[in-house]
């Protein structure tokens, strides 16, 4: 990389633990230095004095819980930033190594790509099923996807994750930034205006975070129950593109490698939470026909509603 870009850091956290200190020290380290990192806090009790103390490139903002929205409160950062490209993470995203930035920013030597994100590898402890699903979602090639890739690709041209991606700002801006209100879901909605408008969005496998999950099936549930309303309500990005036929086939694949993995038992908590997925994706499908006591147990966001 020629020179370095001016990039900062905008990320969500609640009750930080040891782990979101460990991944704002390892940010600070990155060999495409981070000009300032906005921690935006929803947390009403302590706050690590270590993450105030830590760096004078840390500027930390506190909100009510109330407050928080999935795409308000990351614009919030955004315009807090005055730099070229913002660079989103999630508490919970633990890079890799100290490259993570300047990978990132390797993408953007396209001047048509909007949005770069990273490869997310699954922590240690990581259920046989977490990991194929990461592997699946995030495979170890990268890519640069555009609208051309809408017919081979479907919804996955669209696919973008908040938990480690650069914007490039004047792009982000263009499109009217994230929406002040949105249930989830809200990198994909930008994704999608992103490649819908001539840009691209870079998949980069060389910069890696550690993240993963352990839902259970309600969380699960919630999860894509909160996912489907998000698409229903972004018909302009979503009409026509099937979330099922993906799902289907990460379902397949997944119930492959555990059987050839000698893991058969496996398989029956693959079709637990994959019935939990199904079954909360296609209630949000049809939310508006559910009484709101029915909505407001089904959604892992009830402060939108």
């Amino acid at each position: 990389m020629a020179e370095f870009k001016v990039v900062d850091a905008v990320i969500p956290v609640c009750m930080p633990d040891e782990r979101t200190i460990q991944s704002v020290k390892r940010l600070l380290k990155q060999t495409c230095p981070l000009n300032r990192i906005y921690l935006i806090n929803t947390d009403k009790g302590m706050f690590p004095k270590e993450l105030d103390t830590l760096s004078e490139k840390i500027h930390i903002t506190h909100i009510l819980p109330e407050q928080f929205d999935h795409g308000g409160t990351r614009h919030q950062g955004a315009m807090m930033s005055h730099a070229e490209f913002v660079l989103y993470m999630t508490q919970d995203a633990l890079p890799v190594n100290e490259e993570l930035v300047e990978n990132l920013m390797e993408a953007f030597q396209d001047e048509k790509v909007g949005a770069a994100y990273a490869r997310q590898l699954p922590a240690g402890d990581s259920s046989s099923i977490e990991r194929f699903t990461r592997t699946f979602n995030y495979p170890s090639e990268s890519r640069v996807k555009s609208e051309e890739d809408l017919p081979e690709l479907g919804i996955k041209t669209y696919f973008c994750s908040n938990a480690c991606a650069v914007y490039r700002k004047s792009v982000y801006m263009s499109l009217g930034g994230f929406e002040s209100k949105v249930i989830f879901n809200e990198d994909m909605i930008m994704a999608g205006r992103i490649i819908q408008s001539g840009f691209k969005i870079a998949y980069v496998a060389d910069a890696q975070v550690i993240h993963s999950h352990h839902d259970r099936c309600a969380r699960l549930f919630r999860r894509n129950f909160d996912l489907a309303v998000s698409q229903v309500e972004h018909p302009e990005i979503f009409e026509g593109l099937r979330s099922e036929t993906e799902g289907l086939r990460l379902v397949k694949q997944t119930a492959a490698y555990l059987l050839k993995a000698g893991k058969p038992w496996e398989v029956l908590v693959l079709v637990l939470q994959s019935g939990a997925k199904y079954a909360g994706y296609r209630l949000g499908r049809n939310y508006r026909r559910l009484p709101r006591w029915l909505i407001m147990r089904c959604t892992m966001n009830p402060g939108y509603w």
